[in-house]
């Protein structure tokens, strides 16, 4: 497979999962951190970083609308509860 092949099917696959994601909304970012180790806000963290290391600028709120489709406060209004207490004390527990 040539190196463009590769870039394109990568490509795809990101955006893939980022369209699933948003698709998934009922899937809290904590969850995702407890069984994963990761989250959206990961993912939107490492698309910023990805253009500001080719030059484009690129804050973190910026990164996250790319990412999330949305601005994040519009997103977290709409979708994300408060985490449980099971759900902190496993984040504390993995993370901590």
């Amino acid at each position: 497979m040539d190196a463009q092949t590769q870039l394109e099917l990568e490509a795809a696959a990101f955006r893939r999962l980022r369209d699933h994601l948003m698709d998934r909304t009922d899937l809290q970012n904590i969850d995702m951190m407890n069984q994963t180790g990761f989250c959206r806000n990961c993912l939107s963290r490492w698309y910023q970083e990805a253009a500001n290391e080719r030059g484009i600028e690129m804050d973190k709120a910026a990164g996250r609308e790319a990412f999330y489709g949305m601005p994040f406060d519009e997103w977290r209004d709409k979708y994300q509860v408060e985490a449980t207490d099971d759900q902190k004390a496993a984040f504390a527990k993995n993370h901590g």
